[in-house]
């Protein structure tokens, strides 16, 4: 607006102005705003439609997946005795197990010590497990107390599964050094061998007797290594560790507790769950883009004279295209006698264009046909395989999704720079029409000031008569 405008005229420049300016602009800002709306719907749409392909795409290829078909479980009917796992080429069977006793470390000690012991000597400790093991050496100096040579073993042995601690008598304040170790198996008991001077250290291989008198003051094995004792339909076996691996083949069992009155059913088998999970997921995927093209393409009525609301997608022929491409492979059979179909495993089309799945029949196909099951599924000629082939074109960076996507942000950027054109050209509109307009007033300003100078002049003239006197 230039400043204050009408004064001369007495007409409301600043109205007529405006009213000019907004008919000038109106059309081609509705027609801006509706294109704009219209592309950012789109965007949104193909952005949502692009999504479920994605989720869609996941689901096929963890089902394409051959080693999904592979793998093998070990079932456990008694989980707190006994755990099992079974690698891909381990054999189908069911085994019978028993625990009798598990696997055990060792705990020895030294022999009473005053509890202000001190190292007479500068020398070494050396820590086995069992006799034959050579041994980590650790290294004690002169005058150390009872606490120091306990902590020089942890410190030197935090790697080895083998812990020092020392136990005080309350009764007469003696002191031993107690060892304790993590390694299971016979044989494998903790002694310590000490170099001159630190005898009083040292730690047998006998095992001690609580009945003994010396027991007291004794060193030696308090609580004795031992291997793993069970059965395995009705084998007798013993393992030095409780995770057994070898008793049979590319099948690992855990050991927890042991109860020789309980007998633990061990069943080797296909990994049915996993491939029930992953088919489930696939049906999932499958509904979920579904429902979203379903959504987008839809025309839903809101009442009479009301426009319908609208899918941002409605019509599209890259829609139509890319679900009769996926539903001609879900019908499409291919290899196998007993399993051809997805029907042949429950998998059942309804009415809105969703899948269901019949869960006994699945289970059923996978116990009775679970190869045949994996050869629909997975590999070069696969369903998975053949549907991802019909939607890889649409998700990938390059593909058919992203490319609209990106012609359309052009779009949308050519939206804007119109806006700006627009408001410059309404800008030199407004301009132009304020100039005119207040050229009109001051020529109208001017014409009055004349016209009331003439009245005053002929009025002041001699003889002159003003009729409306």
């Amino acid at each position: 607006m230039a400043g204050i405008t009408g004064i001369g005229s007495g007409m409301d420049i600043d109205g007529m102005v405006g009213a000019l300016v907004a008919a000038e602009r109106a059309p081609k800002e509705v027609q801006l705003n509706r294109l704009e709306k219209a592309t950012t719907s789109e965007i949104s749409a193909l952005g949502q439609l692009n999504s479920a392909l994605s989720t869609f795409k996941t689901a096929l290829k963890s089902l394409n997946d051959a080693s999904l078909f592979e793998k093998r479980t070990a079932s456990s009917s008694n989980s707190s005795l006994l755990k099992a796992t079974a690698s891909p080429a381990a054999q189908s069977g069911t085994y019978s197990l028993k625990v009798e006793s598990l696997a055990t470390g060792s705990k020895s000690a030294s022999q009473s010590l005053a509890s202000d012991f001190t190292a007479p000597a500068s020398g070494s400790l050396t820590v086995k497990l069992g006799a034959d093991d050579p041994g980590i050496k650790v290294n004690i100096a002169t005058g150390a107390s009872l606490t120091e040579v306990r902590d020089a073993l942890n410190a030197q042995l935090k790697d080895s599964g083998i812990s020092a601690n020392l136990v005080t008598n309350p009764s007469d304040g003696q002191t031993r050094l107690v060892m304790t170790s993590t390694t299971t198996g016979a044989g494998k008991d903790v002694q310590i061998a000490a170099s001159a001077g630190l005898e009083q250290l040292a730690i047998s291989g006998a095992v001690l007797d609580s009945a003994d008198p010396t027991y007291a003051t004794s060193s030696g094995v308090l609580e004795a290594s031992g291997n793993a004792k069970f059965s395995i339909d009705g084998l007798a076996l013993e393992s030095a560790s409780n995770t057994i691996e070898d008793a049979i083949a590319q099948v690992s069992f855990t050991l927890v507790a042991a109860d020789s009155t309980k007998a633990v059913t061990v069943t080797v088998g296909q990994d049915r769950s996993g491939v029930t999970s992953s088919v489930n997921k696939f049906v999932s995927a499958y509904n979920a883009l579904i429902s979203t093209t379903n959504s987008l393409t839809s025309i839903v009525s809101i009442g009479e004279g009301n426009a319908p609301v609208t899918g941002g997608l409605v019509g599209d022929s890259s829609v139509r295209g890319l679900l009769s491409n996926i539903h001609r492979e879900l019908v499409a059979p291919s290899g196998g006698s007993a399993v051809r179909v997805l029907g042949d495993l429950g998998i059942t089309t309804q009415k809105d264009g969703t899948l269901s799945v019949d869960s006994d029949k699945l289970a059923t196909a996978l116990a009775d046909n679970f190869d045949e099951v994996g050869s629909l599924f997975a590999g070069d000629s696969g369903l998975m395989n053949r549907l991802d082939g019909k939607i890889s074109g649409y998700v990938e960076s390059d593909g058919i999704l992203n490319q609209r996507i990106t012609g359309l942000q052009k779009t949308i950027s050519s939206v804007d720079e119109q806006r700006d054109d627009l408001n410059l050209r309404i800008e030199k509109l407004q301009t132009r029409l304020f100039s005119q307009f207040n050229a009109m007033d001051s020529l109208v300003a001017q014409l009055s000031t004349t016209s009331s100078w003439l009245s005053s002049t002929f009025d002041s003239l001699p003889g002159f008569v003003n009729k409306q006197k």
